[in-house]
């Protein structure tokens, strides 16, 4: 699934993915390829990607790794997902 990053600076990410979890309102969830049509907000905590992700140098320092996964802490955000690509606006 296509992955998109955006916060009010810049595009974070943008790339193919495998997975991505994030930090709903109402609990963590995750997203795979051919998930169905979803929009939601989010809460404070950490967008995790599963996949092969190359970051650019500009927003390289805004992400860390664990255990083979790319994690980015957000205090707050929205997400969509629709015909495999995922969109996250996030604060």
């Amino acid at each position: 699934m296509y992955l998109e990053i955006v916060s009010p600076e810049a595009t974070l990410f943008s790339g193919e993915v495998t997975s991505v979890a994030v930090p709903g309102v109402n609990g963590e969830f995750e997203m795979l390829t051919n998930h169905a049509p979803i929009v939601s907000i989010l809460k404070s905590g950490n967008v995790t990607i599963n996949g092969d992700v190359t970051l650019e140098e500009e927003v390289a320092e805004k992400f860390s790794k664990q255990d083979g996964k790319t994690l980015l802490a957000i205090n707050s955000g929205t997400i969509e997902m629709k015909d495999n690509k995922l969109i996250i606006l996030a604060d």
